[in-house]
């Protein structure tokens, strides 16, 4: 049977995550309500004329894919899958703006087709000059696992041999400032957060950009073999153990055999008890948070399957990264669960290869 192995991954996040070292700078922060992707100098990748007219999202993306394009060796993939919780928002804000500010007329088209969800997979195709397989999934935090999934089954399908799958999400001025009038994001006097013992609601929210080639074919260089994806929209508390171990029983994997796992803690009082619940299972592996390093957001578990990659690959966890002091000979299951305010729960399995 064919297996599915991620064989690039290549992220733009708050970290300087387009370093070669940058396990050795990342900074935790907790002090923001908002935090700012590091963004690498356009102009080495996107022609100026170019780079006006896109926005931060989709620079970011063209910039991702590119790198994840390269280290894999691929020119053109046979098929370009992208998840997005809130797509091209800036784009969307401006023409929302112009609708209001021209009272609806003369409107210019430009700003409207810039702004739907699928422009970011629309203009990495046009870039590469590829006519695959083109699809955007847009499912809230679970957006990134849809679109994993997806490629698993072309791959395990024969559909495609080498699938350029990626995550994206930006900020917007009008859109943080409607979350932080409904408490989505944590409140000034709340900071700095607590990540895993937090009193108090909200979040500090992020942005950023990951993709992965993922293939069929396995090299020396290949990060990990996706194993398994499990996606839920609905979960009661005590239903997340239950939910956790039939994912493991179903891999033939027992809690013990899970060597890291990566939980979504966010510092949300309310929406963090699934972590708590999650980590009972796993008192004998190196629990692992992240968001603390990238900020909530739709896909945030972009981050994390990064750092997931490079861990399995270099066998090495950061000490940023760890919540308990449990430490492995070597690194060979990696579980990761994450959720957006107890909506949208994913599970991810990656193996070392």
């Amino acid at each position: 049977m064919r297996a599915v192995y991620i064989n690039s991954a290549a992220c733009i996040s708050v970290q300087d995550t387009l370093s070669e070292n940058f396990f050795d700078t990342l900074q935790p922060e907790n002090s923001s309500q908002v935090l700012k992707a590091i963004e690498p100098n356009y102009k080495e990748f996107i022609p100026p004329a170019m780079s006006r007219r896109m926005s931060k999202t989709v620079k970011m993306s063209s910039v991702a894919s590119t790198k994840a394009l390269q280290e894999a060796r691929i020119e053109k993939p046979d098929a370009i899958i992208v998840g997005t919780g809130m797509g091209c928002s800036q784009d969307s804000e401006k023409f929302l703006k112009n609708v209001l500010e021209n009272n609806e007329e003369f409107l210019t088209p430009t700003f409207f087709i810039q702004s739907t969800h699928n422009t970011v997979a629309g203009q990495i195709a046009l870039g590469l000059q590829c006519h695959g397989y083109n699809f955007t999934y847009v499912n809230c935090s679970s957006s990134l696992e849809f679109s994993m999934l997806d490629a698993k089954l072309q791959i395990l399908d024969g559909e495609a041999d080498n699938v350029l799958v990626g995550s994206t999400d930006e900020q917007t001025e009008r859109t943080m400032g409607l979350y932080q009038l409904n408490n989505s994001i944590k409140k000034e006097e709340n900071l700095p957060a607590d990540y895993l013992n937090s009193k108090t609601e909200g979040v500090i929210w992020g942005e950023g950009s990951s993709f992965f080639v993922l293939s069929n074919d396995k090299r020396e260089s290949s990060y990990a073999q996706l194993k398994d994806i499990q996606i839920i929209n609905n979960l009661n508390v005590d239903e997340t153990q239950q939910f956790i171990e039939c994912f493991l029983i179903k891999n033939d994997l027992k809690n013990d055999n899970i060597d890291a796992v990566i939980l979504g803690f966010s510092g949300d009082s309310e929406s963090d008890i699934y972590y708590k619940k999650a980590s009972e299972l796993f008192q004998n592996s190196s629990q692992l948070y992240f968001k603390h390093l990238s900020g909530e957001f739709n896909t945030a578990s972009g981050f994390s399957i990064f750092m997931a990659c490079h861990i399995l690959k270099n066998q090495e966890i950061p000490e940023v990264m760890k919540i308990n002091s449990v430490e492995k000979e070597s690194i060979k299951n990696i579980l990761l669960y994450n959720h957006l305010g107890g909506i949208d729960h994913s599970l991810v399995l990656l193996e070392k290869i």
